[in-house]
């Protein structure tokens, strides 16, 4: 598991312990996301958090937030794991965010940013729009309500108050849907924590109808 950007591994716990319930071993990793490039924490926090999985598990899959998703797509785009499962993201910003491009110089946005979210904008500097399609098998969860509506304002579409919908698509991903939620509490959402299950057991999410317990 991989937090967002500016964000610690705290923020995931509850679906952490969501998913040590559905018998996943889980390594809910933190890594210093506001003291370097997307490059350099890509390889620090992939190669680290996988170091501490189980040697002996079949399958090494990913559930992220925000950021973490970025840094799965750039780790992967030059490197290969040879046990690589499925990918869960929530709230990506695939295609960058606006709000990057339009707060990037505002006073103070680095200090609290750091270089990687300089990095997560949509323009010819973006790192996300320079990595390409998946190739790895992902699904994703967009969030359409903001607690943030200052930033909203900034975002020409649907939102989750930081990422538009649009924005967390990926070319070659395996699926996508939107819920209700917002981009800071997305990953406590008790329905976003069961479709994340449900896509690391099937491999798609469930669109229609009670999930499964």
């Amino acid at each position: 598991m991989l937090h967002g950007l500016a964000r610690t591994e705290a923020s995931m716990n509850a679906l952490a312990e969501a998913l040590e319930a559905a018998d996943y071993l889980v390594v809910n990793y933190h890594y210093p996301s506001t003291s370097q490039t997307i490059e350099e924490l890509a390889q620090r926090a992939i190669e680290a958090g996988t170091a501490k999985c189980d040697p002996g598990s079949d399958t090494v899959h990913f559930v992220t937030h925000s950021m973490g998703g970025i840094l799965v797509r750039q780790y992967l785009r030059d490197n290969t794991i040879d046990k690589l499962g499925r990918v869960v993201m929530l709230g990506p910003p695939n295609q960058g965010s606006e709000v990057v491009d339009k707060l990037a110089e505002v006073p103070g946005f680095k200090l609290i940013n750091g270089p990687a979210g300089l990095q997560l904008g949509t323009g010819q500097w973006s790192v996300p729009n320079s990595l390409g399609p998946a190739n790895f098998e992902v699904g994703v969860i967009a969030g359409s309500r903001s607690v943030n509506l200052i930033l909203s304002a900034l975002l020409p579409d649907s939102d989750d108050g930081k990422v538009t919908v649009e924005n967390t698509r990926l070319e070659g991903m395996r699926d996508h849907i939107t819920l209700p939620v917002t981009h800071p509490f997305m990953m406590r959402n008790p329905t976003v924590i069961e479709q994340v299950i449900y896509f690391l057991r099937h491999g798609t999410f469930r669109n229609t109808g009670p999930l499964p317990r």
